[in-house]
């Protein structure tokens, strides 16, 4: 597992690689936490590399959603497989969480709000 992160136009994008479980939760807890600075107002996780996301995964990804809420920031996920969506489906995160189908269709959202 690997998160990398860029600045874009204001807007913070992290990417993750691979696979994100109970084995290694806290280390993709960390990465995605220390590339956000407290000025982001708009972080968007992709997840188009991602192959498989365990519920201790799913639950870093809530704790950074609610932690950037309380800032004021806006966070989406992109980019999702077939298989990661059907997890954010079954789980319920569709519902809590922006989901996009590109980058560009989550600054867009957020841009336009």
């Amino acid at each position: 597992m690997a998160v990398n992160s860029e600045r874009q136009n204001g807007t913070l994008i992290a990417r993750v690689d691979g696979r994100v479980d109970g084995s290694n939760a806290r280390e993709f807890q960390t990465a995605l936490e220390s590339s956000i600075d407290s000025g982001d107002r708009i972080v968007v996780l992709d997840l188009e590399q991602l192959s498989y996301i365990s519920s201790a995964g799913l639950r870093v990804i809530l704790m950074v959603a609610k932690t950037l809420q309380r800032q004021g920031a806006k966070f989406a996920v992109c980019s999702l497989s077939t298989s990661i969506r059907e997890v954010f489906e079954i789980s319920g995160f569709d519902r809590i969480i922006s989901v996009n189908a590109s980058q560009e269709e989550a600054i867009s959202a957020f841009k336009d709000s």
